[in-house]
């Protein structure tokens, strides 16, 4: 079957059982029956109260509750309304983060317009868009929001902006004629879709798909199907998690049997139980991991990255694919005089010459037979045109001056038929025909040519020379104006449009912005893959792609159509090699990323339109322009960059490794000291000890004192080799064979040191001995997070390069003191008063591991220089 815009318009009307006197009244109705509304539909959602107890799904938290009420039965009720505080909080936070998530639908919606203007009963009159069905004939005219897709059956010189599906920001000329053969969206000019903006002309159009079944429609059935993937760093805690609840479980029973082979009562055992699991699980770690990701949200928006997704952040990390938008990401949308062919050679704008007469007749060309204006700097009307008055302007001259002097007589307006458009001055006393469009609408209407030596007949030799340069400046990516005139009396109409003199060709582009071809060359050097992905032209693309860095010998360019004529495994096959897209559709830019994720890659995409959105909410991470973005697709994406600048992606890669590697170093900070209460609950189940630990000291430790250190250590500074490192594998868990023999090793040490003090103490009683043993674990870990800050020791880094580092020992330290030397505060948390000397061991003892730890890194870094 042929697509509609393959179908003449006899054809499409027949299709659809109307006249151009459009639907009856009745018709319309039993169509909306059939079809539904004009509105896009949303896909179903959990409800509030839903998503909030998805949060206590998680066996972490199942053993915390558990730990919990049996806190309760045995008379801790501080620790049960701790634990219970703490779950419910980190619920809150997680369903606040999936409520603002889901936003894209509604801003898709609003794309639709409030009414439209139709025939029906032979009538022109206005409804609801909602109410629009197939088979209605639309009116549309100069800033008109199209409502429903459709095909032209009259066309009156319409222009449409489809920059929201096509990513293209220049207006599309419509046409009545069909197109033949199969063509991406972008080339279906005989179409109209839902969601663009009529910018010129008008045009009548019959509806051939409304609702879900329009373009933008089938964007919105794609943004539904697009599931949101977890961060690498989600997967790592999901994993690691599993792997700690199985273990925290298998201990705690062991735990049980010890204690109750040991003599102990069932309720006491269930306590030891507890203090294990409470010791074991790092309650602060998920806002730990928040607060850090938060803190380089921060850092990124003043380099102009707005994250929207905290859990972004990390991902940004190990991105080792940016599929990029070409149009204002790359370049700098904004459309700019290059090559200028005159006189028989290519010369630049900045040497043209007003006293030359070839070149003063190209000049006013330019600026006259010009409907763009440029005001305080800004252009106004269509970038093609006003980047020619930008030309006259940076050779001196004020574009005004020249059209306050002379006034248009008449004009033929630009049509896609014709490819050209011509007006009429009177200049010097002599009537003018100035005229410009494509080549190979004028050349044949040229009798002569403008030379150095004035003008003279035009030769086949000229039109060949002629033909040959356009042909050169299109392969270079360029679009080529030619420029033409006459000297007439003669009223202006289509049908005088000829017997010209040829003055010269114009060529333009989007040109790269200057900081890319570094942003690029740092993208690679960081083991990064820039691709990209543009609605332009093939040739376009490429030619822009090969000045920055993209695009090099041996890679390949394909169109949307070539990349639907692929099969995946053909694709598979041939993905690392394609460096450019053209001409692609939603569709494509998601089997992109499928593609890449396969290869088990992270994938970075970039959009602004509309068409953009699906593959933004599939990529790990989708950025918006938040310039010339849509709303939708900066409600799809992850980040949004203020400035649409490629650059910036590549600073926000370095600041999300940097947080990876700070949460990273904060998690082995966490899990080491838990690992140390670990250990001493262990060693005194086994040897029939009492319990060292209350359940209100460890979560004292893990909630307030630990807590300081951490988020600190996710304000380390990043280091300067960041960019030079391979992006990390995401397939790679937190729990590596180095991370666990470390987190191991420096937890042992921590232990040794408390389980010291625990018997120092039980010389005196099992109180002192809790206490000294709560007092010393707590110190330890606040002298370890100068530990974890780095793999460098602290003479490398510097003890002060982290002040934050500093204040967190300080206030950890206090809050300790508080506790111990607080008379009404003793009580509450379980502890005794201490002699001076118990207190004096207890610091010694706390000292001790970091001592340790910080004299291995010195002889590590000695040996390796």
């Amino acid at each position: 079957m042929k697509n509609w815009y393959q179908l003449t318009e006899s054809e499409t009307l027949d299709k659809l059982g109307v006249t151009s006197e459009g639907l009856s009244s009745q018709q319309a109705d039993s169509l909306l029956e059939k079809h539904g509304k004009n509105v896009l539909e949303e896909s179903k959602k959990k409800s509030v109260f839903q998503v909030f107890l998805s949060q206590f799904a998680d066996l972490m938290v199942i053993i915390l509750i558990i730990a919990a009420i049996v806190s309760m039965f045995s008379g801790s009720v501080e620790s049960t309304i701790v634990i219970f505080a703490v779950i419910t909080l980190n619920a809150i936070l997680g369903t606040v983060q999936h409520v603002k998530a889901e936003k894209s639908l509604e801003s898709l919606k609003s794309l639709s317009s409030p009414s439209a203007k139709v025939i029906r009963d032979g009538r022109k009159i206005e409804i609801d868009s909602e109410n629009i069905v197939p088979g209605d004939i639309v009116v549309l005219e100069a800033g008109d929001l199209v409502v429903a897709d459709g095909r032209i059956i009259n066309n009156y010189s319409l222009q449409v902006n489809e920059s929201s599906l096509t990513g293209e920001s220049t207006n599309i000329d419509k046409s009545v004629a069909v197109i033949e053969k199969e063509v991406p969206l972008a080339d279906r000019t005989d179409m109209v879709f839902s969601g663009s903006l009529v910018t010129y002309g008008r045009a009548i159009v019959v509806v051939t798909e409304t609702g879900m079944n329009t373009e933008i429609g089938k964007i919105a059935t794609l943004m539904n199907q697009a599931k949101s993937k977890k961060t690498p760093l989600q997967l790592s805690l999901d994993k690691f998690s599993s792997r700690l609840a199985v273990i925290i479980m298998a201990i705690c029973v062991v735990v049980f049997g010890l204690s109750m082979f040991n003599g102990m009562s069932v309720l006491n055992s269930l306590m030891f139980a507890v203090a294990l699991a409470v010791a074991a699980i790092p309650e602060a770690l998920g806002s730990i991991v928040t607060i850090v990701q938060a803190m380089g949200t921060q850092k990124m928006a003043k380099e102009n990255a707005v994250i929207k997704d905290l859990k972004a952040v990390e991902s940004l990390g190990c991105v080792s694919v940016i599929c990029s938008d070409k149009t204002g990401t790359l370049t700098q949308n904004k459309m700019t005089v290059q090559k200028i062919y005159v006189n028989g050679e290519s010369i630049l704008e900045d040497q043209l010459d007003l006293n030359i007469e070839s070149h003063r007749h190209l000049l006013y060309d330019m600026v006259l037979n010009n409907d763009s204006s440029i005001v305080d700097g800004k252009g106004i009307g269509d970038p093609t045109e006003y980047a020619l008055l930008e030309t006259f302007q940076h050779i001196g001259l004020d574009e005004n001056v020249l059209r306050d002097v002379l006034t248009r007589v008449e004009e033929v307006p630009f049509d896609s038929d014709r490819k050209m458009m011509s007006t009429k001055y009177k200049m010097h006393g002599v009537n003018h025909i100035l005229t410009k469009g494509a080549l190979d609408s004028i050349l044949d209407r040229c009798v002569s040519i403008a030379t150095k030596d004035g003008v003279r007949p035009i030769t086949d030799e000229d039109k060949a020379e002629i033909s040959r340069v356009n042909r050169e400046y299109s392969e270079q990516g360029l679009r080529v104006l030619t420029f033409a005139y006459k000297e007439s009396d003669e009223a202006l109409t289509v049908d005088t449009e000829k017997d010209y003199t040829f003055i010269g060709l114009v060529s333009m582009i989007d040109p790269p912005r200057e900081e890319s071809k570094q942003a690029v060359a740092d993208a690679i050097r960081a083991g990064i893959k820039p691709v990209m992905i543009t609605g332009d032209h093939k040739i376009t693309a490429s030619a822009i792609a090969k000045q920055i860095g993209i695009f090099n010998d041996g890679d390949i360019a394909v169109t949307g159509l070539e990349l639907d004529a692929m099969s995946d495994k053909e694709l598979d096959e041939k993905i690392e090699k394609i460096s450019v897209y053209a001409r692609v559709s939603p569709e494509n830019k998601i089997r992109i990323v499928e593609a890449w994720q396969r290869k088990g890659n992270i994938v970075s995409m970039t959009g602004d339109g509309v068409n953009d959105a699906p593959a933004l909410k599939k990529a790990d991470i989708g950025v918006a322009m938040g310039i010339t973005g849509t709303e939708v697709s900066k409600d799809a994406a992850s980040m949004i960059l203020q400035d649409d600048n490629f650059a910036t992606i590549i600073k926000a890669v370095a600041n999300g490794r940097n947080v990876y590697r700070n949460i990273k170093n904060a998690i082995l900070f966490l899990l080491s000291g838990n690992m140390a209460g670990i250990f001493a609950v262990l060693f005194c189940s086994i040897m029939a000890l009492p319990v060292p630990f209350e359940a209100v000291h460890l979560l004292f430790i893990n909630l307030l004192t630990d807590s300081l250190p951490a988020i600190a250590i996710g304000m380390e500074k990043p280091e300067k080799d960041l960019l030079r490192q391979k992006p990390r594998d995401p397939k790679q868990g937190i729990l590596t064979k180095s991370f666990s023999a470390l987190m191991l090793g420096q937890g042992a040490l921590i232990a040794v040191v408390t389980l010291i003090s625990f018997y120092i103490g039980l010389q005196t009683s099992p109180a002192v001995a809790s206490t000294m043993a709560f007092a010393t674990l707590t110190l330890a870990r606040l002298f370890h997070g100068f530990n974890c800050r780095s793999t460098h020791s602290i003479f490398k880094l510097g003890l002060f390069s982290n002040t934050a580092s500093i204040g967190a020992f300080f206030i950890g330290t206090f809050l300790l003191a508080f506790v111990l030397f607080v008379p009404f505060m003793q009580p509450l948390f379980s502890v005794t008063a201490l002699t001076g000397a118990q207190a004096g061991f207890i610091a010694l003892l706390a000292f001790i591991p970091t001592f340790i730890i910080q004299f291995v890194k010195v002889i590590v870094e000695n040996v390796r220089k």
